[in-house]
């Protein structure tokens, strides 16, 4: 989920010091992007950033704030971070105008890998940092395509907080506040800044919304990679109370590692907020951490309980 338009004129598009547009074709599509690379030396691995619905690819390289960006971070850290504007969005928005299902954009992010490394040096490999509608992606993909590393997500559960039929009655300020909460976790300038961001939903997109949990239900079973979820501060779209949190975690049984948390002072758009370095933080040490095991070899699977 994400901002709703304002019917405002949107300013022209920026980019932080370091990070580019790209483009890149991936079965038969070109999708557009963002792109970060650490300067001295070639990546420790590249961080994939799939964005939720209604946003588009600068969610993760926010203009209210330089703290909020988590491209030039991760590239400061030592990994190449891409963000794609996923199948239906962007670039690609004239060639899929109805959107694609998860399978479908799933099997365009593979091969969107699998071009992206044909050009570049990607390092250990791939990792996916996901929000909201991209989660949904993120994990779709883990659990159709071998070799990924990681996944770390935020503002993407397995129920909802809001009924359908409520969902459907949704008043539009209402809708505004699930997706951002208190204006106050934003730094000044935010709204403004993010206006470019803003992209209608594909209607294929939207069709699947209601089935999720019945989706996750089905995919979480197939999800064995590490694992890191957030659940922000103020998140309302989803439930995550610690009767639902223990739910959640029961369903992903076969990742080797699952970290569940909760970022303080955050609402459901993290990137964008006030925490958003503190959570890109978190991410990228929950990534070192996958390494560091993934060249070790641990001899037996760790799993970390649910934070309260």
């Amino acid at each position: 989920m994400s901002a709703s338009r304002t019917g405002r004129t949107a300013p022209p598009q920026t980019h932080s010091a370091g990070v580019r547009p790209m483009l890149l074709e991936a079965a038969g599509l070109t999708l557009s992007g963002l792109l970060a690379e650490p300067a001295e030396a070639p990546p420790r691995a590249t961080v994939v950033a799939v964005h939720g619905g209604g946003m588009r690819a600068g969610y993760f390289d926010g203009q209210a704030h330089p703290d909020l960006s988590l491209l030039t971070l991760g590239a400061r850290l030592g990994f190449t971070v891409l963000a794609l504007d996923r199948p239906g969005y962007g670039h690609s928005a004239a060639q899929a105008p109805d959107g694609l299902t998860l399978e479908e954009q799933a099997a365009v992010l593979t091969a969107a890998l699998d071009a992206f490394a044909q050009g570049h040096t990607v390092g250990r490999g791939f990792m996916l940092l996901a929000h909201s509608y991209g989660g949904k992606l993120a994990l779709t993909t883990v659990a159709r395509t071998p070799g990924l590393l990681a996944l770390d997500a935020s503002g993407i559960g397995h129920r909802y907080g809001v009924a359908p039929r409520e969902r459907h009655r949704l008043r539009r300020h209402l809708d505004w506040e699930r997706n951002w909460g208190p204006l106050g976790l934003y730094p000044p300038g935010t709204f403004r800044a993010a206006e470019h961001l803003v992209a209608p939903i594909p209607p294929r997109e939207a069709a699947e919304v209601e089935r999720w949990p019945d989706m996750f239900d089905d995919l979480a079973p197939r999800v064995d990679l590490p694992l890191r979820l957030t659940f922000a501060e103020h998140e309302a779209w989803w439930l995550h109370d610690e009767p639902d949190l223990a739910d959640l975690a029961a369903r992903l049984s076969k990742a080797p590692v699952l970290q569940i948390e909760r970022q303080p002072g955050a609402g459901h758009n993290i990137s964008l907020g006030r925490a958003a370095r503190g959570y890109h933080l978190r991410a990228l040490a929950f990534f070192e951490q996958c390494l560091q095991a993934h060249q070790d070899t641990p001899t037996r699977p760790t799993r970390a309980r649910p934070a309260a």
